[in-house]
């Protein structure tokens, strides 16, 4: 029991008897029964202008880190553990967000039962987050929609906290390292728009296309898509063998219909990952790939901002919040159409690899050991030029984002997790088999035209 000089705000229950959540105007003393704790100061949110979270992907790791171990904890095994937060409305709304996403991922709630738990009893409503712009909000972003965005990209595997690798995450979302982040793993990277070389400018690095080259091809980075006006030659990728896109509009604005659907067409027929970019890669970056979400995913617009949001803070300005929110339902129903044309696809492969199979066991028996063996079959609004002397607003978040201090960060040993599988043009196991069982003489006629079949199935 709390004394009257805390002035308890509110209260939530997570886990009976357990785990709590809990509003105070001022900081509590743990107790033989109660731990208190709080991520006030911990977890703290850069902010462009007047945006305040949500928090990024580290930090909610980060902070499911630290509950799992209190609660795993031997010395408060028999105490009731209440994450407390302030009155402070904009520090609320973020530990109310990370415990709110904690209970989504691990103690496997929906958004909407753990919303109405924050809510319950005598808790007050909590701030909406809101867009990096400068100026007034036109657009809400709520609590309930960034944990219904955690609990989609779960659902698709965008993330998983039993291999996440939070320091990797944290040095290359600095500036100094790339500023780059997944917004999809393995298909989808947002970064800032390289310049024409390497260089610090008042106190600002910007990082040549070279710089981004290892890392690109050490996580299978195929195609790389400008938004933004053309800085720097696009065939400094193409000569390194990557895909090179110019899809240009303004900054602060949205895409065209026809924009759109070139971009999706790109992200369709790319035969790796697409590292997308602007001037800054939040606005007009963030408002693409969200369509990605909303029409492959089935995201819903605030989804798609939430997680595009805590991968990659500032994402989707303005405009483009209620761009993606006119364009959901057409998303949703080109989605369903391809995902419709596929599965047709896929099915008529399907019946002709069936019919080829059949044609070729029908063929076995006229084969004769003489046969022939068979071998495998051999944009102009972009003009080069600098930016326009007058400071956009990607401009302006990227000094924003510049001046920041740099945060000590582990060494990254590793990049992301990734399986790569060489696909080898003839079967090894065949091939040796061939080589030892069939040494002339000692011929076996029936195994020879058991591995002539598996050589021809091959090609």
């Amino acid at each position: 029991k709390m004394g009257d000089d805390n002035e308890l705000l509110g209260a939530s229950e997570f886990i009976k008897d357990r785990l709590y959540f809990a509003t105070l105007r001022s900081k509590p003393k743990s107790t033989a029964n109660t731990h208190f704790f709080c991520t006030d100061d911990e977890f703290i949110y850069e902010n462009f202008y007047a945006d305040f979270g949500p928090l990024n992907l580290a930090m909610l790791y980060r902070y499911c880190c630290k509950l799992n171990k209190k609660l795993k904890s031997f010395t408060l095994s028999r105490k009731r553990i209440i994450h407390y937060t302030s009155y402070d409305q904009r520090k609320r709304a973020n530990a109310a967000f990370l415990i709110g996403a904690y209970a989504v991922i691990y103690l496997k709630r929906t958004p909407e039962e753990v919303y109405r738990a924050l809510i319950s009893g005598t808790n007050v409503s909590y701030l909406p987050f809101r867009d990096a712009a400068f100026g007034n909000c036109t657009y809400d972003l709520t609590i309930l929609d960034c944990l219904q965005g955690i609990r989609k990209a779960l659902q698709h595997g965008f993330f998983d906290f039993e291999n996440f690798d939070v320091e990797e995450y944290e040095h290359y979302e600095r500036v100094e390292n790339g500023d780059f982040n997944w917004i999809v793993p393995g298909k989808l990277l947002a970064f800032s728009g390289p310049h024409p070389k390497s260089k610090i400018e008042n106190g600002y690095p910007l990082h040549a296309p070279e710089a981004y080259f290892s890392y690109f091809r050490q996580h299978n980075v195929t195609d790389v898509v400008r938004l933004n006006k053309k800085i720097y030659e696009g065939r400094r990728f193409t000569d390194a063998g990557f895909e090179h896109h110019d899809l240009f509009f303004v900054d602060g604005t949205t895409p065209s219909d026809l924009l759109t659907r070139r971009f999706l067409h790109i992200c369709e027929s790319a035969k790796g990952a697409i590292a997308v970019h602007c001037k800054a890669g939040l606005g007009r970056t963030g408002t693409l790939i969200g369509c990605y979400l909303m029409k492959h995913y089935r995201f819903t617009a605030p989804e798609a901002i939430a997680w595009t949001r805590i991968c990659r803070p500032g994402s989707v300005i303005g405009p483009q919040q209620h761009f993606l929110e006119q364009k959901q339902h057409s998303m949703w129903v080109q989605g369903d159409l391809h995902r419709s044309k596929q599965k047709q696809q896929q099915l008529r492969q399907s019946r002709q690899q069936e019919r080829n199979m059949a044609c070729l066991i029908s063929s076995v028996d006229d084969m004769s050991i003489d046969s022939t063996i068979l071998k495998p079959p051999s944009v102009d609004e972009n003009e080069f030029r600098e930016e326009d002397m007058i400071p956009t607003q990607g401009d302006k978040l990227l000094a924003l984002k510049g001046q920041r201090h740099p945060r000590p960060t582990a060494t990254v040993l590793s990049g992301f997790t990734e399986s790569y599988i060489s696909i080898q043009p003839v079967c090894s196991f065949c091939l040796a088999n061939i080589q030892t069982e069939f040494a002339w003489p000692a011929v076996n006629f029936d195994q020879l035209m058991k591995h002539k079949l598996m050589w021809i199935l091959h090609f």
